[in-house]
């Protein structure tokens, strides 16, 4: 059993949980992530990690609220416990080397994005950080991003805070304006990292992506995520998280991401009775 040390609302639908697990925070690294289970009879739920702290021995995980399992976790409160608790899993991100770096971020990716962020940070590289949001009131890490950050913009959608506009709106602006980077790291909504890529690639620019697609066991047994890369089919658990995106079949990620939406809604929708104390017909 794995305890809950911290629980912060980030905005109406996302939500912040630090969880006590030292032998994962002692090797965890930004880039991998872990598997969860809410409780005996829960799926199995993958995470990125959004950060860790080895001398406390926690894991920070940051999610949206989007299916049954999320809405059971969202439940919990600090000094109550997670069943299991797996990880650190997937491949580092590798950022070695890296001298100047656009980091890009949407919505509730922004979450995977800050370590990375951050990390580079730590290694002295120029970090140029572009975080989006629909609009204001889902803005979630603005003032960590800029505190790792050599230039941190923040757009929204319906120009309610920062900019207006998309992320490949002020990606393309920095490009133009001259800045020459050495690689751009893309996190949050398929759609977005899909764009980012088609964008770098008019330039020539490397750019990685943080695939996160259905997962279940977490050690490339079960093929629920795969992927296709460069023509070849791969497991986002094993062989990523991250990957090269102009080589990512964006289209078929999609597709499959959409294979089981109204089981999802389903799913929230009777978990949503009965943390309500209401009566199931299941």
């Amino acid at each position: 059993m794995f305890r809950i040390t911290e629980r912060k609302e980030l905005n109406p639908s996302v939500t912040l949980l630090k969880i006590h697990a030292p032998l994962i925070a002692r090797k965890a690294q930004p880039g991998q992530f872990i598997i969860l289970r809410v409780d005996e009879e829960g799926e199995r739920v993958p995470f990125t990690i959004a950060d860790y702290d080895s001398n406390e021995g926690t894991i920070t995980i940051i999610f949206q609220v989007v299916g049954s399992s999320t809405e059971k976790l969202n439940a919990l409160r600090p000094g109550e416990f997670i069943a299991d608790f797996v990880g650190p899993l997937g491949k580092p991100s590798e950022l070695e080397g890296l001298k100047k770096v656009a980091v890009v971020g949407g919505g509730v990716g922004c979450a995977i994005a800050y370590p990375v962020a951050k990390k580079l940070h730590e290694l002295g590289a120029e970090v140029h950080s572009i975080i989006g949001f629909r609009s204001k009131d889902l803005v979630i890490l603005e003032d960590e991003f800029k505190n790792v950050s050599d230039i941190a913009k923040i757009m929204t959608d319906d120009g309610s805070y920062g900019e207006k506009g998309l992320v490949t709106d002020a990606l393309k602006a920095l490009i133009e304006s001259g800045n020459e980077y050495d690689e751009v790291i893309a996190i949050g909504p398929v759609v977005m990292m899909k764009f980012v890529s088609l964008l770098t690639k008019t330039y020539g620019i490397k750019t990685v992506v943080s695939m996160n697609p259905i997962m279940i066991d977490g050690t490339g047994m079960c093929g629920g995520c795969r992927l296709t890369v460069g023509g070849k089919t791969v497991f986002a658990c094993v062989d990523g998280p991250e990957f090269d995106g102009h080589e990512v079949d964006f289209d078929e990620a999609i597709q499959r991401g959409q294979m089981y939406r109204d089981f999802e809604r389903r799913s929230r929708e009777e978990t949503c009775r009965i943390l309500e104390g209401g009566e199931s017909n299941a």
